[in-house]
């Protein structure tokens, strides 16, 4: 692989979790965590082989339809995330960004985002997204209504897709390249939608905690080998 056939951006469906505890009779909690623990060994191999974006889908907007205990889980995970990675983050020359609606959080969580963010907002080496409390079609709905407040007096008419991208949740990323599903599912699952559409999609049984770097690898081996037209007619 060259760094001309690697994608500039990678999206992660993290998926199989709960699978995953559910096999070895352990609590969702502790698959939860198990998973939580895959996420630094992948960005750092983003870092070495020059990956500059990669997003990661953590909570999803329907998420929120889970037990009320796994979903506070899930919140104090992401609390712990922050708090304990932040360092190592900045360190490491990591731009974290959270995107999706963080009103729903408690202030507490809301303030650890914030701090987060500010952090390491000038780090230059990768930039990582994590999608909480985040949904393809809420993004485009608010990129639609944020656009619609910038421009007041302008027709809807108007709108394009090159007007509306400013205002999408990843205005400042590339569009995917690669869209990584662990856990056996061969969907989307409602996960930037407007921002994968040309995207490489690869799906693996492998449930999340159990994705290995080796693994990661292989999925960039075969984006490189494929034959990306965007719409335009295979060569004779």
């Amino acid at each position: 692989m060259t760094s001309n056939t690697l994608p500039k951006h990678i999206g992660i469906i993290m998926d199989g979790n709960r699978r995953w505890a559910k096999k070895r009779l352990l609590p969702a909690a502790l698959g939860h965590a198990s998973g939580a623990k895959r996420v630094r060994s992948l960005v750092e191999t983003c870092i070495r082989t020059n990956i500059p974006h990669l997003s990661l889908f953590a909570f999803s907007t329907e998420n929120w339809r889970r037990p009320p205990e796994e979903v506070s889980v899930l919140m104090n995970l992401f609390a712990s995330y922050l708090q304990k990675e932040v360092d190592d983050m900045e360190k490491n020359g990591v731009c974290l960004k959270i995107v999706g609606d963080q009103s729903k959080f408690s202030e507490e969580l809301q303030d650890l985002i914030s701090r987060a963010e500010k952090q390491t907002q000038h780090n230059t080496k990768i930039t990582l997204r994590v999608a909480a409390n985040y949904g393809g079609r809420w993004d485009m709905v608010q990129a639609a209504q944020s656009w619609q407040r910038a421009n007041p007096n302008a027709s809807l008419d108007s709108l394009t897709e090159n007007s509306l991208a400013p205002f999408l949740c990843t205005a400042d990323a590339p569009e995917m390249d690669l869209l990584i599903r662990t856990g056996g599912e061969s969907r989307v699952s409602n996960f930037m939608l407007w921002q994968a559409a040309y995207a490489e999609m690869f799906f693996i049984d492998t449930l999340w905690p159990d994705f290995t770097t080796k693994q990661f690898n292989e999925a960039l081996e075969w984006f490189s080998k494929r034959d990306r037209r965007f719409g335009s007619a295979a060569p004779f």
